[in-house]
């Protein structure tokens, strides 16, 4: 007997058929049986303790141009499904925080969750690496501008990064020189209240 299968992701017209790995998944689920459902993250509707999503079965075909099809939205009731896939991309924000808190309130016996929602929270992508220094980069994370220009000096080639951006949004490769780096920091502080991520540049990166 298939599985009713939620999966909580972004707008999947819009994906990468040959890259997407939840669109991997959803092929494989379909595959093997199961039934799928898509919404959206800001679908979600917490009424009576219990969890909703406005959303919609899914079909999906490995056909560029063409990978799925929808049927009509219906309330979806999480806590009656048998697995619910957390799957929407970064940003790391509040609105991501609490699509975490959210799905932890589903019953104990309810849907099994993937990923375990307090697992993603507390493993933002950019801050776990740092457990990991040995495949690593040297890496700094900071906002004083003393400490940046000092780490710049020692290694000539360097990339800042926001810790809780997406898909290369915000990355910025400074060369000796460079006279950008007082307009990105003040540009990073108007937006974020996090210290940046700075590593040395690996020419490596480009041949992926």
């Amino acid at each position: 007997m298939g599985l009713a299968v939620a999966i909580q992701m972004d707008p999947i017209d819009t994906i990468n058929i040959d890259a997407d790995s939840t669109f991997a998944l959803a092929l494989e689920a379909q595959a093997r049986g199961h039934a799928l459902y898509h919404y959206l993250p800001q679908a979600l509707t917490l009424r009576d303790g219990r969890l909703y999503a406005r959303g919609r079965p899914l079909e999906v075909f490995r056909r560029q141009g063409n990978h799925h099809r929808f049927g009509n939205f219906e309330e979806l009731d999480l806590a009656g499904f048998d697995v619910v896939l957390m799957r929407q991309d970064p940003p790391f924000d509040m609105a991501y925080i609490t699509a975490t808190h959210l799905l932890e309130l589903l019953p104990e016996d309810g849907p099994l969750v993937v990923n375990d929602p307090a697992s993603v929270r507390n493993a933002p992508e950019k801050l776990f690496v740092l457990h990991f220094k040995e495949l690593m980069p040297p890496t700094l994370l900071t906002l004083d501008t003393a400490e940046i220009r000092a780490f710049w000096k020692e290694h000539g080639e360097i990339v800042l990064k926001p810790l809780f951006g997406n898909g290369g949004a915000g990355v910025f490769h400074l060369r000796p020189g460079d006279d950008n780096l007082n307009s990105l920091l003040e540009m990073y502080a108007l937006v974020h209240r996090e210290p940046v991520m700075v590593q040395r540049y690996l020419p490596e990166v480009r041949q992926g």
